[in-house]
C-alpha cells in the first residue's frame, strides 16, 4: 500500500505564491510518476501537472504553464508544486496522485489540501 500526505495549502492573495508538498510512504519503490490535480467547488477534478519519477520529465495543463513548477526529491519520496502568480481561479482542493505503471492512470491519491486565492 501507498500513503500520500499533502501539505502546504492555505489562503493567499492574488499574485502570491504557495508551495505544496506530497510525501509518499509505503511501497515507494513502485512509483513511476507523481502528479497534482485540483477540484474547484462545483467542478470536476482536473489535471494540473505530472513528473516522471525517473528522469524527471514534466507536463502541465496550459492554464498553469509558466506559473506552476512541479519537482521531486527522490530521497524523500516527496513531490512539490510551486505555485506563483496565483489567481482566484486557482482556488481548489489540490490532490497528489501516484502512478505505478507506464499507463497514464493514477493508482493512489492523497486526501487533498485546500488552496484559496483571494482577489
Amino acid at each position: 500500500q501507498v500513503q500520500l500526505v499533502e501539505s502546504g495549502g492555505g489562503l493567499v492573495q492574488a499574485g502570491g505564491s504557495l508551495r505544496l508538498s506530497c510525501a509518499a510512504s509505503g511501497r515507494t519503490f513502485s512509483i513511476y510518476r507523481m502528479g497534482w490535480f485540483r477540484q474547484a467547488p462545483g467542478k470536476e477534478r482536473e489535471f494540473v501537472a505530472r513528473i516522471r519519477w525517473s528522469g524527471g520529465s514534466t507536463y502541465y495543463v496550459d492554464s498553469v504553464k509558466g506559473r506552476f513548477t512541479i519537482s521531486k526529491d527522490n530521497a524523500k519520496n516527496t513531490v512539490y508544486l510551486q505555485m506563483n502568480s496565483l489567481k482566484p481561479e486557482d482556488t481548489a482542493v489540490y490532490y497528489c496522485a501516484q502512478s505505478i505503471s507506464t499507463r497514464l492512470t493514477w493508482d493512489y491519491w492523497g486526501q487533498g489540501t485546500q488552496v484559496t486565492v483571494s482577489s
